[in-house]
């Protein structure tokens, strides 16, 4: 509470144009934010951003998004790349509670591991919100203001539906996973339960992490193939991991005998369904939990009440749906 009337009662030091829809930028680059068409916004503070990885467009696109969304309020968002590594994160998080940030958003690279950088974050009287994966160490609740996301096992439970759709509910399949991420584990156990719940005769084999990678999906894919050379599908838990495997099955000469679901509809993962490497990737709405996320902060800052969760539904994303998706055309989410 301390810290919330301390930055209502901020006051204007500078201004600034703000680039909207700049790429992310890094602390002590001196760009500020610009709020939309061009107007000059007041400066008011800056809003510390970290994620599992921004050469991954999903989180770069939220970046940007939330870079354009604070702007409209006065805030410059300082966004930072995890590089899927925990203990670089926790640093990026204390460096944002040294430095006094208004506010922190963050995905984690380890949901349990990252508690340990939020608490200096928490301890430094700034707010924190949580975005796409939920925080799961212990006392991450009572750390976080709010957070919003993909109904992520919602999401499982479509993938699980693609996946009996596709193999005509037989056969044999492998997942791939990524265990220290919230979300990821969420889809597992969402694609699991509806396998369980209709009563599916479809064998998982092996569930491998592929670290939700492009490389690492074709690498471990590679090696599962060796192993069990007789599947028929693979569920992947996003699409850089999905299109990774798409490449060792081609590569195997396997196309026609192994199908693959994966997850996001990212533009990528959009054009790999047009062109029939993907059977469906049920669909996130990054744009929705960027702007989310910022509403939240500005909503805590007005004193208004603040969800503690919010959920956002998931839709399939099939070849029909990618014959006439402008928004694929255009490389878009």
């Amino acid at each position: 509470m301390k810290r919330r009337f301390k930055l209502l009662a901020l006051t204007l030091t500078s201004t600034a144009l703000i680039l909207a829809g700049s790429s992310c930028s890094q602390p002590g680059d001196g760009d500020e934010n610009q709020a939309g068409g061009g107007t000059p916004a007041e400066v008011k503070g800056k809003i510390g951003m970290t994620c599992y990885d921004l050469a991954n467009p999903f989180f770069k696109l939220i970046a940007n998004v939330m870079t354009e969304e604070a702007a409209k309020h006065g805030y410059k968002v300082v966004a930072m790349s995890g590089e899927i590594d925990a203990a670089k994160q926790n640093n990026q998080l204390a460096d944002f509670a040294a430095q006094g940030y208004d506010a922190v958003f963050i995905h984690p690279v380890d949901s349990k591991a990252a508690v340990q950088g939020m608490k200096k974050v928490k301890e430094a009287g700034i707010p924190i919100f949580s975005f796409d994966t939920q925080i799961t160490g212990e006392g991450a609740d009572e750390l976080i203001v709010s957070h919003i996301g993909s109904d992520n096992y919602q999401g499982g439970r479509l993938a699980g539906e693609a996946m009996m759709k596709v193999l005509g509910n037989k056969g044999k399949i492998a997942i791939l996973s990524y265990p220290e991420n919230h979300a990821c584990v969420l889809r597992v156990n969402g694609f699991k339960d509806e396998l369980k719940e209709k009563n599916s005769p479809i064998e998982i084999v092996t569930e491998l992490s592929a670290k939700g990678d492009r490389n690492e999906g074709l690498a471990v894919a590679t090696d599962l193939l060796q192993a069990h050379g007789d599947i028929n599908g693979i569920f992947a838990i996003n699409d850089p991991s999905g299109l990774g495997a798409y490449s060792a099955v081609k590569k195997a000469g396997k196309t026609e005998q192994i199908q693959i679901v994966a997850f996001d509809a990212s533009p990528a993962g959009k054009q790999g369904v047009f062109e029939k490497q993907l059977f469906d990737t049920p669909q996130q709405f990054p744009r929705k939990m960027a702007k989310g996320t910022v509403d939240a902060f500005i909503s805590y800052l007005e004193g208004r009440q603040v969800e503690k969760i919010t959920l956002i539904p998931c839709e399939h994303y099939y070849y029909e749906d990618s014959v006439n998706d402008e928004s694929r055309e255009k490389e878009q989410w």
